[in-house]
């Protein structure tokens, strides 16, 4: 007979583990995905001289610099070694420099917790689901999981909506250190990632995963109610 304190626990873990694995997943499919290619699209060239192609280069490298698996202040040296396009200028300032090291440090940590809990999602659903007696608790799980990802992702999404600018403000002192996220618009780091571009990444991210844990929360109850 299966201890059901256990079985409880695991449960709890899946529907708790779900919104950060689905949530934080989209993010790191956003800077894994050539999204400035499609942004680009869609606001307005940079008015200070990158041309659309150097812009879309640029921006390129620094989601490249993101992307690889070495701690931030291995591989700082790509954004180091960029220049400012006919030039010998660095691309970033040290202020720009300091808070991509910054970026990178919490860009792996959702990368850690996207592993961690997809790990807790799928072996803990893969438990559940083995045995007739527990598949039940599956269904649950699996429900309880994407109805907790749409609740959260709801709020988040409403949130940027109507306040963005807080939104905005209050992710990033979460974040990072106060003073250290704030650059002139003829920074690079803004001319390539102007406010707007994060505005749509955040509508992309919370609709996106709004709509994923809408499709999980089907999934449990169809299989909850073909189960019962």
């Amino acid at each position: 007979m299966e201890n059901k304190t256990i079985i409880t626990i695991i449960r709890w873990l899946v529907i708790l583990a779900m919104p950060f694995f689905l949530g934080l997943g989209g993010i790191r499919a956003i800077i894994a995905w050539d999204y400035p290619a499609w942004e680009y699209q869609r606001i307005p060239s940079d008015q200070f001289g990158f041309s659309d192609t150097e812009r879309l280069e640029l921006a390129r490298a620094t989601l490249d610099y993101l992307q690889r698996p070495s701690p931030a202040n291995e591989v700082i040296y790509l954004l180091e070694d960029l220049r400012l396009p006919g030039t010998n200028d660095p691309l970033y300032n040290s202020g720009e420099i300091s808070h991509m090291i910054d970026v990178k440090n919490v860009a792996d940590v959702f990368t850690r917790v996207v592993w961690l809990t997809g790990v807790i999602v799928l072996a803990g659903l893969a438990f559940l689901l083995a045995r007739p007696s527990t598949r039940p608790e599956g269904y649950r799980a699996i429900f309880g999981g994407g109805l907790a990802t749409t609740a959260v992702l709801l709020v988040i999404g409403l949130f940027i909506l109507i306040g963005w600018n807080t939104f905005f403000v209050q992710f990033h002192e979460l974040l990072f250190p106060p003073g250290t996220w704030t650059f002139y618009y003829t920074d690079s780091l803004i001319r390539l990632f102007p406010e707007q571009f994060w505005f749509d990444v955040g509508v992309l991210v919370s609709g996106g995963v709004f709509v994923a844990g809408l499709v999980v929360t089907a999934l449990g109850y169809f299989l909850r109610k073909m189960g019962a």
